[in-house]
């Protein structure tokens, strides 16, 4: 019952998160593209503006052959896709937050693939951020957009959980344990 109620809700994630990604990617689409607009806030550190990336990440594979980049951006992304919803859905029962980094994850994913599938092999990115340090230059994120968003916050909390609460493998008693001690009172060097 525990894991249905947490498919449901994780269900509920990819859902709220996929519309609104194409729902700020329509606003990028329909205000931002063909405009030149620019918008800047905060000395900066936010900043507004149409981009279409046909890389991954911060344009990664960008530079590929369009064959090998549709492969890559859309068939691995499938694959990898479908393995993040086949962990979700048929995986052992586990915290609340490992679902929905996972849903997370999958809405981001599945978000950038709908629009690589109906944009050409490209998506729509809107967002940077940055630090302006005046003459010294300033220090950017690359362009990016809510699904971008939701992939990085659901890795972030998977690794956060991850880390603050390790799983301990269960093994048979006995399998890794030395005949002898390695160190310890009990062992005697030669």
């Amino acid at each position: 019952m525990k894991k249905h109620r947490h498919l449901l809700l994780a269900a509920a994630v990819i859902l709220v998160l996929l519309a609104l990604d194409h729902a700020t990617k329509w606003v990028a689409v329909r205000y931002l593209r063909d405009t030149g607009f620019s918008w800047q806030s905060w000395g900066d550190l936010i900043r507004i503006q149409y981009a279409e990336n046909t890389g991954a990440f911060l344009s990664l594979g960008a530079t590929l052959s369009p064959a090998l980049r549709a492969w890559v951006m859309m068939g691995l992304n499938s694959l990898i896709l479908t393995a993040v919803a086949a962990w979700l859905v048929f995986g052992r029962s586990r915290p609340l937050v490992v679902p929905i980094s996972l849903a997370m994850i999958l809405a981001g994913g599945v978000g950038n693939l709908i629009d690589r599938f109906f944009r050409d092999g490209r998506v729509v990115d809107f967002m940077n951020v940055g630090v302006n340090f005046g003459e010294l230059g300033s220090v950017r994120s690359g362009i990016f957009n809510v699904a971008d968003l939701a992939i990085v916050g659901g890795l972030l909390l998977l690794l956060w959980h991850e880390f603050r609460h390790p799983r301990v493998l269960e093994r048979e008693p006995g399998v890794l344990k030395p005949e002898k001690p390695i160190f310890g009172e009990d062992s005697k060097q030669d």
